[in-house]
């Protein structure tokens, strides 16, 4: 089978030239330093990169976006042709670093196989962030080459340039390939029911096995909520850890059909709804953004033959928070309607799933009005992959975010004088037992094969954020209570120290979503000569209403204790959030209380 070939263009500076895809092996001679890494206890069973899963589910359909469908024996040729490429302008040199920024389409999936396919280290970007942004993670990290298509070529060109980066800008060629070709409805139908119906075919690419059992997989940028960014260097190992944990605990098959509106530059849209899906032979039906309209269209299957539509679908909280606005739009007075998409949604979708940010309890409960499910909320961080969860099957209370997953291991830790801080909770997948009940309270602290590897050439800051023993400090408060586990917030900026209390941001923001004016809020620290902090409320009003601090003050003394009533309020249009829908409250404080001095 012959491998037709796409065009391609390189960029360096200003000169651009043609490259024909031509061999599709390459040696590889020389390799780069790998990262420093933490060291841990290496995983008992071999290490499969992600794109080494494809042959076992060959013309089964992979990835559906705005252009069409595309097979996993697609996507496997296509990004083997540009991993020959790869290999080609990096000299044959394995473990350099690739960014790239494609669309949230089919080029995303490929020119990430692509990099694991030619040994290198993938760096994905996020075309809502700006140019310098862009240019910090391409140098920070020494990106040989920089990926892109034609349609984000023009913010990537000074970035590349700056950065000592070559660019590769791809056309369609390489996505188009990669689609389903025309069959028989009969034979769809097949492959739909029967995973073992796909044509066996010897579809080989990457390097020898052993490369991948050690080697870096990502650099994943976190949030920068102190200082410029950070790469996170996650492994293959790491991947493969944190995948199938997510697979065991929420029990993914080839069935399962997962919508996704998430940016690609971050674990959750990366691992959670992408990967897990295609180590399965699962299918991921890919928007190219989030908008509420096109959800609700996927999720209620609107002009969609019900072996299409999806069974699954994942998002962050301001997401749901976003479509119950549509929905009461909408629907607000049709009570058939209302009533359809309840039974639609709660027997036709096995799994909702709600991360990245606290759920607000007020959005828990509406979404289960409204659609009948229990929203699963988990907790996870970038450098960890996924931590905990809530049951797939069981109770699922508002606020908690559930028990370690499998594979993981976790500790409440209270500060003390001498070496070692008071273990308050201890537990694994296997369950939890508290050591010490003097506080309510800690740190949590996470160990496992999903852990990452460690900062890029950052070897202080990694040293920093691991214990003696090799615990990751997370930075988040959290507290073990009814047979789980609840994140207070991130204990610098979310533990509030008022008047001798520890007051958590989280559960005050949890009670004021619940006023009838508020639309959104923030709860911040702020200050105080008297008191060490004050409980201040940045909040969104509810369209035509008003909110007034005396008035909060008074509906808040009846729901939460006197020193979580916020004693600040600042009535904003609108918070400013990144693109996972998170608020950077230290930059939230600069911009709204340029009066307070910065720590």
């Amino acid at each position: 089978m012959s491998l037709l070939t796409g065009r391609l263009v390189v960029v360096t500076g200003s000169r651009q030239w043609p490259v024909l895809s031509g061999c599709w092996k390459h040696a590889h001679t020389a390799t780069a330093p790998s990262p420093s890494k933490q060291s841990r206890d290496q995983p008992v069973e071999p290490v499969i990169p992600i794109f080494r899963y494809a042959p076992r589910h060959c013309d089964r359909i992979a990835l559906r976006d705005r252009h069409g469908d595309y097979t996993y024996r697609g996507v496997f040729l296509s990004s083997r042709q540009l991993a020959a490429e790869i290999s080609s302008l990096l000299g044959g040199r394995r473990n350099e670093r690739v960014a790239f920024l494609c669309p949230n389409d089919a080029s995303y999936l490929i020119a990430q196989w692509a990099c694991w396919m030619s040994g290198q280290i993938a760096v994905p970007m996020c075309h809502g962030h700006p140019p310098p942004l862009l240019e910090h993670y391409a140098s920070d990290c020494g990106a040989g080459l920089v990926i892109t298509t034609q349609e984000l070529s023009p913010s990537l060109d000074k970035v590349a340039s700056r950065a000592g980066s070559r660019l590769l800008v791809l056309d369609d060629a390489l996505r188009v390939l990669a689609m389903k070709p025309p069959a028989p409805l009969s034979r769809l139908a097949q492959l739909d029911e029967d995973p073992g119906a796909a044509r066996e075919e010897v579809l080989e690419a990457g390097q020898e096995p052993e490369f991948y059992s050690d080697a870096a997989a990502m650099i994943v940028y976190t949030a920068g909520t102190t200082g410029m960014p950070k790469g996170v260097v996650l492994t293959h190992s790491n991947i493969q850890a944190q995948v199938m944990s997510l697979i065991q605990a929420w029990e993914w098959t080839h069935k399962d059909i997962v919508l996704h509106a998430l940016p690609l530059h971050h674990v959750h849209g990366v691992v959670n709804v992408l990967t897990c899906p295609l180590v399965v032979g699962a299918r991921c039906v890919m928007l190219p953004r989030f908008e509420s309209s096109q959800v609700w269209s996927q999720l209620l299957a609107i002009n969609m033959l019900a072996s299409e539509r999806v069974n699954m679908f994942m998002a962050v909280p301001t997401m749901y928070a976003k479509l119950i606005e549509e929905y009461d739009k909408i629907f607000a007075k049709n009570a058939r309607m209302q009533e359809y998409i309840k039974s639609v949604c709660s027997q036709k979708i096995r799994l909702m799933v709600s991360g990245s940010s606290p759920l607000p309890a007020p959005v828990f409960e509406k979404w289960a009005i409204i659609t009948g499910h229990r929203l699963l909320e988990r907790y996870g961080l970038t450098e960890t992959g996924m931590v905990l969860s809530n049951p797939l099957r069981g109770e699922r209370q508002p606020g908690f975010v559930g028990v370690p997953l499998p594979g993981v291991e976790v500790q409440v830790v209270h500060p003390r004088p001498g070496p070692a801080p008071q273990v308050l909770v201890r537990g694994g997948s296997g369950g939890s037992s508290v050591q010490c009940a003097d506080h309510p309270s800690g740190e949590l602290q996470v160990k496992g094969p999903g852990v990452f590897r460690g900062y890029w050439n950052k070897p202080q800051a990694t040293k920093e954020q691991f214990t003696a023993d090799g615990w990751f400090k997370t930075g988040d408060t959290a507290q073990y209570s009814n047979g789980a586990y609840k994140i207070l917030g991130r204990t610098n900026v979310d533990i509030i120290k008022t008047g001798g209390y520890s007051v958590s941001a989280l559960e005050v923001e949890t009670h004021l979503l619940g006023h009838p004016d508020i639309r959104e809020c923030a709860v911040v620290g702020l200050p105080d000569i008297t008191w060490g902090q004050k409980v201040a409320a940045v909040v969104v009003a509810e369209e035509g209403r008003e909110v007034i601090l005396s008035k909060l003050r008074e509906w808040s003394k009846a729901r939460m204790a006197p020193y979580c009533v916020p004693t600040v309020l600042k009535v904003v249009d609108k918070l400013p959030k990144n693109t996972m829908g998170k608020v950077n409250k230290k930059d939230l404080v600069k911009q709204l209380f340029p009066e307070i001095p910065a720590p």
